[in-house]
């Protein structure tokens, strides 16, 4: 039994690293893409923006629809609709269709990811969930960050056409695990759609919401001037910052196990601590901006933290809503995307108004927000907070 629970959440995690990769890995290739469909960089930036903007409509929406459906019949659905998504991708020459076919299939990914992280907690006992989602969690972090330097190695070294093959060959894999060694799922108990909908009437989900939208911006609103902050501010050359963010990433999947452990044995303690510690983190990054050695050991202890904070996302919101489990995670995923919109928005309109060294400040605005979030549930909604802490 074990070892079937095992490769099932094993299965998940290549998944959800599949879907994720498929998401994120164009990054590190948008100078190929365009040169490949003859287009501007900013146009090819679509292919980012409009996924985003897709997961963040479909987040709520989709997986309250399929919620009453066998889990192992949807998630092959979804992995066959990403498999024929990107294999377009790979041989088509015109930007429209390619554009279409990472768009259609960005509507379904909230479906795969909010089912494998209700199904890996539903796996264990109660208890033990935290650990399970934190185990999918390294799938989440391998794609959004390890993806992106890997499938630019492949496109410099062999071309962009086999880099654009990884996305297909990991769904493939996943479709034919998931096809092979995952058993039936039907749904026992299906919610009514009122019932999931009737979540969004509480005002712990609501809290919930924006503490995980404000944690969020201050981790990607850093994030993603990270690499131009390490050039600019402390004059690291490139390869040293691709190394740094390979690290980061490294990072990230250790604090997805950390997390595991600390939301299993101290849940609301965490939560409540994360963003004092994090504010710290970053006020010693403001500090030490100039300097190559502690900018690197800043980011290793940074990137711990942000696995941390992905699972706490999670969490907070699935605990605020823990009888709707698809809608609960369909709405994570969406104020996560909302989060890093709002969060990397309001960053670059700092550098533009400010400079590049005071970046930081949108992860500091963010936390502070998030922690009053976080604070004013615990005490307005101290029975539920006290049932999450025995």
């Amino acid at each position: 039994m074990k070892n079937s629970k095992r490769l099932l959440i094993f299965i998940l995690t290549v998944g959800v690293f599949g879907i994720i990769n498929t998401e994120m890995g164009v990054i590190g290739i948008l100078p190929s893409l365009a040169d490949h469909f003859g287009v501007s960089i900013s146009t090819v930036g679509l292919m980012v923006s409009l996924f985003a903007l897709a997961v963040a409509i479909a987040g709520p929406t989709l997986p309250l629809v399929f919620s009453s459906v066998n889990r192992k019949k949807v998630m092959l659905l979804v992995l066959f609709i990403f498999i024929i998504g990107n294999v377009i991708s790979i041989f088509t020459t015109h930007f429209t269709v390619a554009l279409l076919a990472r768009v259609i299939p960005a509507f379904f990914h909230p479906v795969y990811v909010s089912i494998a992280l209700s199904v890996a907690a539903t796996s264990v006992s109660k208890k033990e969930a935290p650990k399970a989602i934190s185990k999918v969690f390294i799938g989440v972090s391998a794609g959004m960050v390890l993806g992106v330097p890997v499938v630019s190695f492949i496109a410099n070294t062999v071309s962009l056409e086999i880099a654009m093959s990884f996305f297909a060959i990991v769904n493939v894999f996943t479709f034919i695990a998931t096809f092979l060694f995952v058993p039936s799922m039907p749904v026992k108990e299906s919610l009514s759609y009122g019932s999931q909908l009737k979540i969004l009437t509480h005002g712990i989900t609501w809290l919930s919401i924006l503490a995980v939208i404000f944690l969020n911006a201050a981790i990607f609103g850093v994030y993603s001037y990270l690499a131009e902050y390490l050039e600019v501010v402390t004059n690291m050359s490139l390869n040293i910052i691709s190394i740094l963010l390979f690290v980061y990433g490294l990072a990230n999947i250790i604090g997805n196990m950390i997390a595991g452990r600390l939301l299993t044995e101290y849940p609301t303690r965490t939560v409540f601590i994360f963003p004092i510690v994090l504010t710290a983190i970053y006020i010693i990054f403001f500090f030490v901006g100039e300097f190559a050695v502690p900018m690197a050991i800043i980011t290793l202890v940074w990137g711990v933290f942000g696995g941390i904070g992905a699972n706490i996302n999670q969490y907070w919101i699935m605990s605020a809503a823990p009888k709707a489990p698809d809608f609960a995670n369909g709405l994570f995923l969406t104020s996560t995307n909302l989060g890093t919109t709002i969060g990397s928005a309001i960053g670059g309109l700092i550098i533009a108004k400010m400079g590049t060294e005071y970046m930081i400040l949108v992860g500091i605005l963010s936390l502070v927000l998030g922690f009053i979030c976080i604070s004013l549930r615990n005490y307005l909604y101290r029975h539920e907070t006290n049932e999450l802490a025995s």
